[in-house]
């Protein structure tokens, strides 16, 4: 063997070796990933939260039905569900639980909200994709565990009037302190809250997550 031949014979070996290391890497990154972006359904860890899910139905903003009629799960990733459920855990201390109108959203279902809205304090830019689309993202209120009935809030849900910013002060005591109370319980769970909607919080580092286009039905299947 020359020793022309024989360098190129180890300069061969080497990267065949890098090969494989950038493979392994690749996997146990490809796992890691996947793991982080484990989709959890909400009621399988939290028994008391309620669903109302409004984009299963045509009463939302839209007047149309954006989801399956038949959707009756809704999903988060799993570390932002288990934040969940310690503040879920913490309001049924004071008889009351979760009440949910959305969640997990697939990717197709913004694309349709930015037609109607084109305004990014209250809708997600496509191009951008969504924390709903990443499974991190959560539109709820708080419900009383003893009669079902919801807290009062100052607007209902998808309400695109300053009404519905935490900043609104205008506003009987008791609804001020109703919305004070689930912005203190999320973030002290580390959720972030939305400047121009009380009602809507989001697991923070969105660039942790992968934007979905799942549908309801694929998801449940992985439960």
């Amino acid at each position: 063997m020359t020793k022309s031949q024989y360098f190129s014979k180890s300069i061969i070996n080497r990267l065949k070796t890098f090969a494989i290391i950038a493979l392994v890497c690749s996997c146990f990154l490809q796992q890691a990933l996947a793991q982080k972006n484990e989709m959890v359904e909400l009621k399988n860890m939290i028994p008391t939260i309620q669903y109302d899910l409004k984009y299963a139905t045509k009463n939302n903003f839209t007047g149309k039905r954006i989801y399956p009629s038949s959707t009756n799960k809704t999903f988060l990733v799993k570390d932002a569900a288990e934040a969940l459920q310690k503040v879920a855990a913490e309001l049924k201390s004071m008889d009351m639980g979760i009440w949910v109108w959305d969640a997990y959203r697939p990717y197709r279902a913004t694309v349709k909200f930015w037609k109607l809205i084109h305004d990014e304090r209250y809708v997600a830019n496509p191009e951008k994709g969504s924390g709903h689309n990443r499974g991190i993202a959560i539109d709820m209120s708080i419900y009383r565990l003893s009669d079902g009935k919801l807290i009062e809030m100052p607007t209902g849900f998808d309400n695109f009037s300053d009404t519905a910013h935490h900043d609104f002060m205008q506003l009987p005591e008791n609804k001020i302190k109703n919305r004070a109370l689930l912005k203190t319980m999320m973030e002290r769970h580390g959720f972030r809250s939305f400047e121009t909607e009380w009602w809507h919080y989001s697991w923070p580092n969105n660039k942790n997550y992968e934007v979905l286009n799942l549908s309801f039905e694929k998801l449940a299947k992985k439960q």
